[in-house]
């Protein structure tokens, strides 16, 4: 059931379709794609067993300055993995035994953010607001959300913001202030596009020759697959397979809060258009990758990939898609490519460098918090060899 509820300066929803549109209009968000509604409603309407609000923040005169997406996600603590392995499991277990977490079975977080995606793409602040106000502001907000209602005061066990680039620590670590603790998973991996590439063999002409050999043996390999755009007329076709293929990847993630949708893509094609992008890669008819991304503004967000690994070294399905996110990027005029977390050493030997990217969390009960920060310290990102292809090592320190 929609409702409308308000404590203090903020007013929770529970559909995008229950906020006026003059809220929209005054926060003046909907450039951003992550915060337009045709966005918000095909995450939501995709993901049924995610509960799904949105919180919005108004001044003393009652305007609105700040906008935030709600999930309450289903979190099973394996999902968090790293190098320390066990140390990390020795954590867990720890804090099993003082009943601060389940091992075998999932528990509640209300997440602050955009679940699917890395970066600040969850939480919106206007222009010109103390924006540190605004953070504490949030982060009372979302507590009152959750006290206000009887199920989700006794479900909800911690509150998760996330995720803060480095210019914006200032600002997000005033949830120190409230007991949140912060720690960093795996980074986002981003590549700056120079404007002189007109095209893929100007990013070639940039490389090293180790690099430009390797890339160029990487296109070879995967000469005979067949590439070909993923449309609201052809997705069902291949959907069934992108899901299994995308199960493959995702499995392989150190830290995950959520599985995804791909019927959302429909939703997505049929809403954005050429802002959203769906490619299939095809051997023999039958499908063997794809990859999936959102132009938001001048840059290019990679989202979900799947990929058969039994054929992967053979016809280098990964490197390619990579390579094509690249060229996607380059035929389009953008600046930036966000490839996302994950398989950080392979994206960095075709140009892109991590951005860490800080979480904080809190449990909701102030004992359990003080052990929680213990497990937190444990967390730590995977170590990884970073690359650099390019002949002008200014370029990628510029990035």
């Amino acid at each position: 059931m929609n409702f409308c509820k308000r404590t203090h300066n903020a007013r929770f929803f529970s559909s995008v379709k229950e906020i006026p549109e003059d809220i929209w209009l005054d926060l003046n968000c909907m450039t951003n794609v992550y915060f337009s509604p045709d966005y918000l409603l095909a995450i939501a309407k995709n993901h049924p067993k995610i509960q799904f609000s949105y919180i919005v923040l108004f001044n003393n005169d009652e305007k609105p300055i700040a906008f935030s997406t709600v999930q309450i996600v289903d979190f099973h603590i394996n999902s968090v993995q790293n190098d320390d392995f066990f140390s990390l499991e020795k954590m867990k277990h720890f804090l099993h035994h003082l009943r601060i977490i389940p091992l075998k079975e999932t528990f509640k977080i209300l997440t602050c953010g955009n679940t699917f995606v890395s970066g600040e793409h969850g939480i919106f602040i206007k222009e010109f607001e103390n924006k540190q106000a605004v953070i504490q502001e949030l982060a009372k907000a979302v507590v009152d959300f959750v006290d206000t209602d009887p199920k989700l005061k006794k479900e909800v066990k911690a509150f998760m913001l996330k995720d803060f680039e480095k210019e914006s620590l200032i600002i997000s670590d005033e949830l120190h202030e409230s007991n949140y603790y912060s720690f960093n998973v795996e980074p986002n991996m981003y590549m700056n596009i120079d404007p002189d590439w007109k095209d893929f063999n100007g990013y070639l002409a940039a490389m090293k020759t180790k690099f430009r050999v390797k890339a160029k043996k990487a296109i070879k390999l995967s000469t005979p697959l067949e590439i070909i755009s993923v449309t609201e007329n052809n997705i069902d076709d291949y959907l069934k397979e992108m899901t299994s293929l995308y199960k493959n990847v995702s499995s392989n993630a150190g830290f995950n809060l959520g599985t995804f949708n791909l019927d959302t893509y429909k939703e997505l094609k049929n809403k954005l258009g050429e802002k959203y992008i769906v490619q299939a890669y095809l051997l023999d008819n039958k499908l063997i990758g794809f990859l999936s991304g959102m132009i938001n503004k001048n840059i290019l967000d990679a989202h979900f990939v799947g990929i058969d690994y039994s054929k992967n070294r053979e016809f280098a399905i990964y490197q390619r898609i990579l390579y094509d996110y690249i060229t996607i990027a380059i035929e389009r005029k953008l600046s930036t490519i966000n490839f996302g977390r994950t398989a950080s050493e392979i994206k960095s030997s075709v140009g892109a460098v991590p951005q860490d990217l800080t979480i904080y969390l809190r449990h909701k009960k102030s004992i359990p918090n003080k052990f929680l920060s213990l497990f937190l310290n444990k967390i730590k990102p995977t170590a990884f060899n970073q690359k650099n292809p390019f002949k002008d090592k200014s370029f990628v320190e510029k990035a």
